[in-house]
């Protein structure tokens, strides 16, 4: 499982998936999730502005899966 660092306390999750390269714009994460190809901890989650924190599991559809972490 990747680790994606983030800086902050939390992260929203399209931002997150531009963030870690995933997604190559704002609104092709917001596709994707859209689309229904985002798992967080295990649950489908279509909001785009989910609050994603250190310690979360992201899964992408296709099998990318990553674990959120806090530098700093």
């Amino acid at each position: 499982m990747e680790r994606i660092i983030i800086n902050t306390e939390f992260i929203k999750l399209n931002q997150l998936l531009k963030w870690a390269g995933i997604a190559d714009t704002g609104a092709h994460a917001n596709q994707m999730i859209k689309d229904g190809l985002v798992k967080v901890n295990g649950e489908l989650e279509t909001r785009r502005g989910k609050k994603i924190y250190p310690g979360d599991k992201i899964l992408l559809d296709g099998g990318y899966e990553f674990l959120v972490v806090r530098e700093g």
